[in-house]
């Protein structure tokens, strides 16, 4: 089993609720209008359906839903690849409604998005409304029954048949752009070419503009050098000198005063560093000298970099990157405009989506007959004597992302007819009872561990009724099956009965909630057999019906 509780507050007409379920097979009813559906609403929502202010009970500010799953291998695998906690036992989620239509979501209480919701419910349950019929009318709904009856991983398909879309698109275009691609290979191959000869590097250009700065003020440098080694050293009156007349007062006096000893060492320490800078400066001098053909050189190289910078309209500082787009264009226009390679790439994919196509078309090919006669078996239980269902695969003129072929779903409602479209022969109650016998069949091999069926009987009666009860029994035997139901005949069926009821509450109309005792059990189905009211006759063939 797989759904354990749901509890709701101030969920349309439900204050507050708690439920526990069961396994095996639950069916739910209750007078119309009961709110029977309010549970599949509410379930719904709990999974990421869309979220809408009108579930938020009259005068509340919001609406909450919680609802608990046993864990499986696949949850657990969807929780571990969404960094989630997969070693809870049990699985909790929680949605909120506000009263202005604003949701929130959570999984096993960390935050969740709605996607994330419908993801993990598509792993959790399986839910079959009373107008699945109408599936059936569209060829995406009955291609996709095959290939989940078959087991063909269409999904597969989707990359395969997007890569092949891609790379005719990519041929005809450069196919399409020959001529112009020519004439932007051209321009870029030109602008390469000056830039090339340029080859500018990152740290060109600051490097010239120190270098540059340095020559052309080379005049105030040197003559700014000798002022410094002047007053350092080369002047009559200077810093050396000065430094030597103070050590030397303060020698001849450091007997008297102890703390000249740490003076003179300071002293000892500047006369260090001034002779140090002096020849350093001398060193500077002897070797700096106006080197205008240098200078030359920098002023053409430094033209040249703003020329081309002007040229490519941006800074000279950002001509190594304009260099380097200007290369990586040029490359990419030429792969983009490889119309050989891009043609073997296009056949490689071409071969390689037909390949996995031809392996789903014989996976449909060899079960589309199986399908077809476990349908039609079905169909015979259900009051359909005589019909027979059929699977059509047609070849199709071109290949589309689903594959080689489409699927159409053929049906002879009475013996001795020649099955046609579904939409051509079937009535709305044949509809019916072929998409309940569709459900059966393609539920049997699904892997969500919880079935719902709402109102899907309907249209069906009398020992119709009771095949459907005995159907939706056997699924229940190795699924959770759960019937929303106004038919006595499958109640009768179930492990397992809940009714949903109004009641009055303080003047407002509340939804109730029960799980029957084998008592209230009889008296429900008696209801449901009286119509108008309970009767003794009723009552006893309810209590036939629960112990047949």
């Amino acid at each position: 089993m797989s759904l354990l509780r749901i509890a709701l507050k101030d969920f349309v007409i439900v204050t507050q609720l708690e439920l526990d379920f069961a396994p095996g097979f639950t069916v739910l009813t209750g007078e119309t209008g009961a709110g029977k559906s309010i549970l599949i609403d509410a379930l719904q929502l709990a999974l990421g359906g869309r979220a809408d202010a009108a579930v938020v009970r009259s005068g509340q500010a919001r609406a909450e839903v919680s609802v608990e799953f046993e864990t499986t291998p696949a949850v657990r695998d969807w929780l571990g690849a969404a960094d989630l906690d997969p070693t809870e036992p049990t699985l909790l989620l929680r949605r909120t409604v506000d009263a202005a239509g604003r949701s929130k979501g959570w999984i096993n209480g960390s935050p969740a998005t709605a996607t994330q919701l419908r993801e993990l419910g598509g792993w959790l349950l399986d839910i079959h409304g009373q107008h699945a019929w109408q599936g059936l009318m569209k060829p995406d709904t009955t291609r996709a029954l095959l290939d989940e009856y078959a087991g063909a991983d269409t999904a597969a398909l989707q990359p395969l048949w997007q890569a092949w879309r891609q790379a005719e698109q990519a041929l005809a275009q450069a196919q399409a752009n020959a001529a112009q691609a020519e004439q932007t290979r051209e321009r870029l191959q030109w602008q390469l070419a000056e830039l090339d000869k340029l080859a500018p590097t990152e740290t060109e250009w600051p490097q010239l503009q120190e270098e540059h700065a340095r020559l052309a003020n080379v005049h105030a440098l040197l003559e700014g050098a000798q002022a410094a080694a002047d007053a350092l050293s080369d002047a009559d009156t200077n810093a050396d000198s000065l430094l030597a007349r103070a050590s030397q007062q303060l020698t001849q006096r450091q007997h008297l005063e102890p703390r000249f000893t740490a003076l003179l060492a300071t002293l000892e320490q500047a006369s260090v560093l001034v002779t140090e800078a002096s020849r350093d400066l001398h060193n500077y001098l002897r070797h700096t000298e106006a080197d205008p053909v240098r200078l030359t050189e920098l002023d053409q190289r430094m033209a040249t970099w703003l020329s081309l910078a002007k040229r490519h309209h941006c800074s000279p500082q950002d001509l190594p990157k304009c260099h380097a787009d200007c290369q990586a264009q040029l490359a990419a226009l030429a792969a983009a405009t490889d119309v050989q390679a891009l043609a073997s790439t296009a056949s490689r994919c071409q071969d390689a989506f037909l390949k996995k196509s031809e392996q789903i078309s014989a996976m449909r090919h060899e079960y589309k007959g199986k399908l077809a006669i476990n349908i039609t078996n079905i169909m015979q239980q259900l009051g359909m004597a005589g019909g027979v269902f059929d699977v059509q695969l047609t070849r199709l003129d071109a290949p589309q992302a689903s594959g080689l072929e489409s699927v159409e779903f053929l049906v002879a409602g009475h013996a001795g007819t020649e099955p046609r479209p579904i939409m051509k022969v079937a009535s709305g109650g044949e509809l019916s009872r072929i998409a309940l016998a569709i459900a059966v069949t393609t539920s049997q091999l699904g892997g969500c561990p919880t079935l719902i069926f709402d109102e899907v009987d309907s249209g069906v009666g009398g020992s119709v009724a009771h095949t459907v009860g005995q159907l939706m029994a056997q699924l229940g035997q190795h699924r959770q099956v759960l019937a929303i139901t106004h038919l006595p005949q499958v109640a009768a069926c179930a492990s397992h009965h809940v009714k949903v009821a109004k009641a009055a509450n303080q003047g407002e109309v509340v939804s109730q909630v029960t799980t029957l005792t084998p008592g209230e059990r009889e008296l429900e189905i008696a209801r449901m057999l009286g119509g108008s009211g309970i009767t003794d006759a009723s009552l006893n063939h309810a209590r036939e019906m629960l112990t047949s």
